[in-house]
C-alpha cells in the first residue's frame, strides 16, 4: 500500500509598486514607504519551499501534507501579505494613558520609552522599541507606528506591560498605559 503524494499551494499576489526578491527562505520586499527583510529559515523546510513566479509569491508543500504543514503555510503567507501591506500603507498602534492620582509621564529616548511616576514610583519604567518603529507621545495618547507588523505590535505590548500592576487588584488600581486602536497606515 503506497501513500499518495500531494502538493498544498498558497499564492499571495504581488502589487505593482511592491517588488519582491526570494532567496532560498529569505523573502525582501520593497515599497513606496520602504524595505523589510525578513528569514524564515528557521522553519521545518524539509517539504516547503517559497517561490516567486512573475507576480505572485508561490509557498508550496509536496509529500504527505499533515494539518502543522497546512498551518505553516497559511502563517507564510500571512507574514508575506502583512509585510506588502507595511511596505505600501504601513501600521499604526495606538495607546492611552490612564491614571487615576499619580500623573504618569511618557518619554522617548534613543531605543527605550521611559514611564514615569507610574502609581508615584520613584523609579522610572522602561519598555524597549523594537526594529525601525517609531513612537510619539502626544498628550494622553502614546501613537506607535511603523512598517513591520510584528515589530509594531512588539513595542506596543513592551509599552502595556511595563506599566503592568503587581501585587494589587487590578479591578481597583486601573493605571496604565492600553492599546487602544490598530489601524492599518501611518
Amino acid at each position: 500500500m503506497t501513500v499518495a503524494q500531494s502538493t498544498e499551494r498558497r499564492l499571495v499576489k504581488i502589487p505593482a509598486s511592491v517588488n519582491v526578491e526570494v532567496k532560498g527562505f529569505k523573502v525582501s520586499v520593497k515599497g513606496p514607504l520602504g524595505s523589510i527583510v525578513k528569514d524564515f529559515s528557521h522553519i521545518p523546510r524539509g517539504n516547503i519551499s517559497i517561490r516567486k513566479d512573475g507576480d505572485t509569491i508561490s509557498i508550496e508543500a509536496y509529500g504527505k501534507i499533515k494539518r502543522p504543514v497546512k498551518a505553516m503555510l497559511g502563517t507564510l503567507q500571512a507574514h508575506i501579505e502583512n509585510m506588502i501591506l507595511g511596505v505600501t500603507k504601513g501600521f499604526t498602534y495606538r495607546l492611552k494613558i490612564v491614571y487615576s492620582h499619580f500623573p504618569i509621564s511618557v518619554k522617548v529616548k534613543d531605543e527605550a520609552v521611559y514611564i514615569e511616576n507610574f502609581i508615584g514610583e520613584r523609579t522610572p519604567r522602561m519598555a524597549k522599541i523594537v526594529g525601525d518603529v517609531k513612537v510619539i507621545v502626544d498628550k494622553e495618547d502614546v501613537i506607535v507606528k511603523g512598517l513591520d507588523l510584528e515589530a509594531v505590535a512588539q513595542t506596543a505590548a513592551n509599552i502595556e506591560q511595563a506599566t503592568k500592576v503587581r501585587r494589587k487588584d487590578p479591578r481597583v488600581f486601573l493605571d496604565g498605559i492600553y492599546v487602544y486602536s490598530r489601524e492599518v497606515g501611518m
